[in-house]
């Protein structure tokens, strides 16, 4: 047991480093290259990039979520180093979570879908989906995803158009943010694909109403609050990162699901 706790924390130090490299870097480059400041753009050296130290050239610290991400992705990989994904392991289980984290932190931050995680994800997707349930339920749940998450953008472009009347009307200058992007529905094609038929229309319509509780209670604080009243319409949260929390709850802890899981 202390062999695996070493291997599994020497793994979640890893990852953690993998996350944030990728999270910082690909949005800018959109391939991997050498770590830059996120401050003042200037290039680190892999030493203070991976311990984690201030920009020697402007002087200010890594953002908080660097620790964050890196303490959560090795408290989780510890757990689910002797809880492991049902059917994939450890090692797969792995590489899923390094995929699942990476377009949380991206998503919530930048609000993009990157070509390259979506790319890597749709060979991971399939791959994942014909461990858990098969290639037949893997491509069916793939197309639900498409075809669920596709209503909902065309859907949301109708919301788009109402919400810049009411920017308009409420004197804001209106923007050309949507509910859903073309991202999203790459992204639900690859949960759909790693669900699996019928579980793929669950855990996008958990992480929908997910994301419309918290984007909810964001506006009704905004209202409430007075002063921001007229701010409340110009709230836009991506549903990325809650389809990626709904995904990961049904593979790597179904046990907590299961009550709302079908059978």
């Amino acid at each position: 047991m202390e062999v695996g706790l070493v291997i599994a924390l020497i793994t979640g130090v890893a990852g953690g480093w993998a996350v944030n490299y990728l999270a910082d870097i690909l949005p800018v480059t959109r391939r991997l290259s050498q770590p830059t400041c996120l401050h003042c753009d200037k290039p680190l050296s892999w030493q203070d990039y991976l311990l984690l130290h201030r920009c020697r050239a402007c002087g200010k610290s890594r953002r908080v979520r660097a620790w964050i991400v890196h303490l959560l992705f090795i408290a989780l990989n510890i757990y689910f180093w002797f809880a492991p994904p049902p059917r994939l392991g450890f090692a797969l289980g792995w590489v899923l979570l390094l995929y699942f984290t990476t377009v949380f932190v991206i998503d919530l931050e930048h609000r993009l879908i990157l070509h390259p995680t979506s790319i890597f994800g749709a060979f991971l997707g399939l791959g994942v989906g014909l461990l858990r349930q098969g290639l037949q339920s893997t491509l069916l749940g793939g197309l639900t995803g498409f075809g669920f998450v596709f209503l909902l953008y065309l859907f949301g472009v109708l919301f788009t158009k109402i919400r810049a009347r009411r920017m308009q009307a409420a004197g804001l200058e209106a923007d050309d943010e949507d509910a859903f992007g073309a991202g999203d529905v790459i992204l639900s094609t690859i949960l759909g694909l790693m669900l699996g038929w019928p579980l793929t229309w669950f855990g996008l319509l958990f992480g929908v109403l997910l994301g419309g509780l918290i984007s909810g209670l964001i506006m009704l604080g905004l209202f409430l609050s007075g002063r921001y009243k007229n701010q409340a319409w110009m709230v836009f949260i991506p549903f990325g990162p809650f389809f990626v929390v709904s995904a990961f709850l049904i593979i790597y802890l179904p046990k907590v699901m299961v009550f709302l899981v079908p059978k």
